[in-house]
């Protein structure tokens, strides 16, 4: 892959490299996904564990994206200001990513299995700032395909957690799978500090970085715009959608279908695997011929493939369709970080991105709790009522925004 967009002097730095920024940050981001879905699988055995009922398991997802979103906004503001140490910061974060497995593994009760699980979201959600941005910078032109296959080394945690999660577990209890997840982090966080040297592009010929005052401006004028609030809105419908499915099938799979431990992994592995392909190729057509031109039809595929679940909702006709409303579930967010940055100037692309996760992880917050409630009282199809509807709202409100010009124009 060419770096075409990389400057003369950084030709000769090969970590600025498209093939090796894009893949070592894809590496990384393997690490947080495979953590945080193979939290999915262990559900029922942590449910177990501490007496839990279905709002209980949504608290813990609650408080997933609470703490992610909590962290975005000053994070956003801030990240922005130390683009010279954004190696440091990538390595902290995939270090505190081992810690909160390790924290979730040995807690002894609920409120410090939250803990850790709030360390590895609050590690996962400051990851994506200067890893996002950065990408964005260097390959503006090709910001889809190159965030897309960012967002690939996430699928691939997705899809392998899971799977050997469920496999681990017929031979270990979820304590000690967490806590040996715990490891290879520790050891990537040394590698980062050196891969992501210099990964903010801070020049001497660059113009005086923004500062506090000017930043604090930025955002405030960013909260205003009815662009940033559009993209926000569909963000946070996508986000509520995403964790109230993998809430409700987590639930479903495990209590309706009672089904063994691997084959719980295998599905909620194959909601994923099938958008690894799918992710890149959405990114490469959405830099081609514009975001709205996919994102939209994406977004009434899962709306169409959730509602289909309501009557496809076991045997082998539940596992074609969990694969089909794949296909679009996971590859989408690329796609609307790519629009997102599309609007965006350098110095507000980091605050930008905090802005919206901000809000969205905030709207996200409430959905577990939501699926679980509608669980507990009228069953799994009352869920995907809920989770189509959240699909179809967000298709409307992207279709009807002004992409085509840059926020304050």
């Amino acid at each position: 892959m060419a770096a075409s967009e990389i400057t003369p002097s950084e030709k000769q730095n090969v970590r600025f490299t498209a093939r090796v920024m894009v893949t070592a940050l894809a590496v990384g981001h393997v690490g947080f996904h495979w953590i945080l879905q193979s939290f999915v699988v262990l559900v029922p055995e942590i449910q177990q564990t501490f007496g839990l009922n279905g709002v209980g398991v949504g608290g813990i997802q609650a408080v997933r994206e609470l703490t992610s979103g909590l962290i975005t906004l000053p994070g956003g503001v801030l990240v922005g200001m130390l683009r010279k140490w954004w190696g440091w910061l990538l390595g902290i974060c995939i270090g505190a990513s081992g810690l909160g497995s390790l924290l979730m593994g040995i807690s002894p009760a609920y409120v410090l299995l939250l803990i850790g699980v709030a360390v590895v979201s609050v590690s996962h959600s400051l990851w994506h700032l200067p890893a996002a941005a950065s990408l964005s910078h260097h390959f503006a032109s090709r910001r889809g395909t190159m965030l897309s296959f960012h967002g690939v080394g996430g699928s691939v945690g997705d899809v392998a957690g899971p799977l050997i999660t469920g496999a681990l577990l017929l031979v270990m209890g979820w304590r000690g799978i967490l806590s040996i997840y715990a490891i290879a982090p520790f050891f990537m966080a040394f590698m980062a500090v050196w891969v992501f040297k210099g990964i903010g592009d801070v020049r001497e010929d660059d113009a005086k970085v923004a500062g506090l005052a000017e930043r604090l401006a930025m955002t405030k004028m960013l909260f205003k715009s009815r662009l940033l609030q559009g993209i926000t809105a569909v963000r946070g419908l996508r986000s509520m959608a995403l964790v109230a499915v993998v809430t409700l099938l987590a639930l479903y799979l495990g209590n309706d279908l009672d089904l063994a431990v691997f084959d719980r992994g295998f599905h909620i592995a194959l909601l994923i695997a099938v958008g690894l392909l799918a992710k890149p190729v959405a990114g490469m057509i959405s830099d081609k011929f514009g975001r709205k031109q996919v994102l939209v039809p994406g977004l009434i595929w899962s709306c169409v493939l959730t509602l289909l679940m309501v009557g496809f909702n076991d045997g082998v006709s539940l596992t074609i369709t969990i694969a089909l409303l794949g296909l679009f579930l996971y590859p989408d967010q690329p796609i609307l970080t790519a629009a997102l940055f599309d609007v965006l100037g350098r110095e507000e692309a980091t605050i930008g991105l905090g802005v919206v996760s901000f809000v969205s992880f905030l709207m996200a917050a409430v959905s577990p709790l939501i699926a679980g409630g509608l669980y507990e009282v009228w069953g799994f199809q009352a869920g995907l009522y809920y989770v189509a509807s959240l699909f179809a709202l967000a298709a409307v409100i992207f279709t009807l925004l002004p992409l085509n010009k840059k926020i304050g124009e």
